[in-house]
């Protein structure tokens, strides 16, 4: 998977997760926050969000 495949994976991810938050049932706020952590603080996302902006730099 490319760096940009797993940046736009993570965009996905995150965005389903914010619909949940956006619902207006009741809901677990600190097992979407959880969640969202999860998704944005995955090693492979991390390093390859630094490739892609050294390669913008």
């Amino acid at each position: 998977m490319t760096d940009q495949q797993l940046a736009l994976e993570a965009i996905s991810n995150a965005q389903l997760i914010l619909e949940e938050y956006l619902q207006p049932c009741p809901k677990d706020n600190a097992l979407i926050l959880e969640k969202l952590v999860e998704v944005l603080e995955r090693p492979a996302l991390i390093v390859a969000l630094s490739r892609l902006q050294q390669q913008s730099n």
